[in-house]
C-alpha cells in the first residue's frame, strides 16, 4: 500500500506540472524531427570552377557528378564569393586545382573525384595536343593535413562558453529568487534596470574569467587552430558569454525550479548545436537555414570558424559580432520586462 501511495503521488505531480509533461512527450519530438529534416537531405555535389579547361575534361568530370562551371577568368576572391569548393585552372600546361577546403573530408573527396575522373580520361582517349594531366593542389584554408576536428574546434570552444554560463547563471538567479533573496531586494528603492544591470555586471565578471580560460586553455595548451587574431576570439566568445548570460537569466524567471531550469536545455541549447556547422548545412531546405539564422551560436561558430580557422579580420566578422550584440541587448530588455512580475516599477 504505501507502495502504491508513492507511486499516485509522484503520477498526481507529473500531471500537475504541465511544462514537464510537454517537454517529456513534445521536446524528443521536436528534437528527432529537427534532426530528420537536417539529416533527410540529399547530398549536394561539389561545385567546381574551371578556366581555360578542355571541353574534353570538362564532360569527363562531369560523368564523375561534379557540378562544374566554366569561366574565362576567376580570382580566388569571385571563387569564394561564388562558395565554389574548388577550382581547376590550366596554366602553363599544367592543370592546378585550388581547394576551398573549408570542409576537408569535402575537399578530400573532390580532389579524389577530380583525380579520379582525369586518370580515368587518361587512360582512354586523349588529344597529343593535350597537357600533361599531372595535378598541382593548392589549399585556400589549412592544408592537406587539415582534419575534421581543426573546423569543428573553434565552435565547441564558443558551445561550451555558452552552455556553462546560460547554465550556471540561470540557475544562480533562480537560486536568488527561491530563498527569497530577489524578492527582498526588490522591496528597497532599487528600480528593475539596476537589478538586471548589476546582476548582468556581476556574474558577467566571471563569465569573463571563464571565458578567457577556456580560449587560452583551448589555445594555447590544446593547441587547436588558430589563424587569425586572439583578441577577436576572445571577443566573439565575450559577447557569446553576454548572450548566454542575459538569456539565463531571462529564462530563470519562468521556471520554479532547478530541474525546471534544465528543462530549457533541450529547447534553447540543443536547437542550436545543429546549425553551428557541425553537421552539414549543405543541401538543407531554406526554410530550415532560416531557423538557424534566428539562433545565436549559429552567428558566433561562423566567426569563431572564421577568425580561428580562416584568418578572418574584425571587417570580415563585423556583421556576425553585431547581429551577437543586437540579441544581447534583446535579452537584457527583455529581463526589464520580466521583472515586471515581481515588482511593477
Amino acid at each position: 500500500m504505501r507502495i502504491i501511495a508513492l507511486v499516485n503521488r509522484i503520477i498526481q505531480q507529473m500531471l500537475r506540472d504541465k511544462r514537464t509533461l510537454a517537454l517529456l512527450f513534445l521536446a524528443p519530438l521536436l528534437i528527432l524531427s529537427l534532426m530528420y529534416f537536417i539529416f533527410h537531405n540529399e547530398d549536394s555535389s561539389p561545385k567546381l570552377g574551371v578556366v581555360g579547361v578542355e571541353t574534353t575534361i570538362i564532360k569527363t568530370l562531369e560523368k564523375s557528378n561534379i557540378e562544374v562551371k566554366k569561366y574565362d577568368h576567376l580570382t580566388q576572391k569571385e571563387a569564394l564569393t561564388e562558395n565554389l569548393d574548388g577550382w581547376l585552372t590550366l596554366e602553363n600546361k599544367r592543370l592546378s586545382l585550388t581547394l576551398q577546403n573549408d570542409s576537408p573530408s569535402k575537399a578530400k573527396a573532390l580532389q579524389m573525384q577530380v583525380k579520379q575522373a582525369l586518370t580515368s580520361l587518361q587512360i582512354t582517349s586523349i588529344p597529343r595536343k593535350s597537357p600533361e594531366l599531372a595535378v598541382t593542389t593548392n589549399y585556400v584554408y589549412g592544408d592537406e593535413d587539415t582534419q575534421s576536428f581543426d573546423i569543428i574546434s573553434p565552435i565547441l570552444v564558443g558551445f561550451f562558453v555558452f552552455f556553462f554560463v546560460f547554465l550556471i547563471a540561470g540557475i544562480a538567479l533562480l537560486k536568488e529568487r527561491t530563498t527569497g533573496t530577489l524578492e527582498r531586494l526588490l522591496a528597497t528603492p532599487i528600480r528593475r534596470h539596476e537589478v538586471v544591470l548589476g546582476y548582468l555586471i556581476g556574474y558577467g565578471l566571471f563569465a569573463i574569467i571563464q571565458t578567457s580560460i577556456v580560449v587560452l586553455y583551448a589555445v594555447k595548451i590544446l593547441d587547436i587552430v588558430l589563424i587569425g587574431s586572439i583578441w577577436y576570439v576572445l571577443l566573439i566568445n565575450l559577447l557569446l558569454a553576454l548572450v548566454a548570460l542575459s538569456l539565463g537569466i531571462l529564462l530563470s524567471s519562468f521556471a520554479s525550479s532547478e530541474f525546471q531550469m534544465v528543462q530549457f536545455i533541450p529547447l534553447v541549447i540543443v536547437p542550436q548545436i545543429f546549425f553551428t556547422g557541425l553537421f552539414p548545412l549543405e543541401g538543407m531546405a531554406d526554410w530550415l537555414l532560416s531557423i538557424g539564422k534566428i539562433m545565436p551560436l549559429y552567428y558566433a561558430a561562423d566567426a569563431l570558424t572564421g577568425v580561428m580557422y580562416k584568418g578572418f579580420t574584425f571587417t570580415d566578422i563585423s556583421i556576425d559580432l553585431g547581429v551577437l550584440l543586437l540579441f544581447s541587448i534583446l535579452f537584457i530588455t527583455l529581463n526589464f520586462v520580466a521583472l515586471k512580475k515581481y515588482r511593477a516599477i
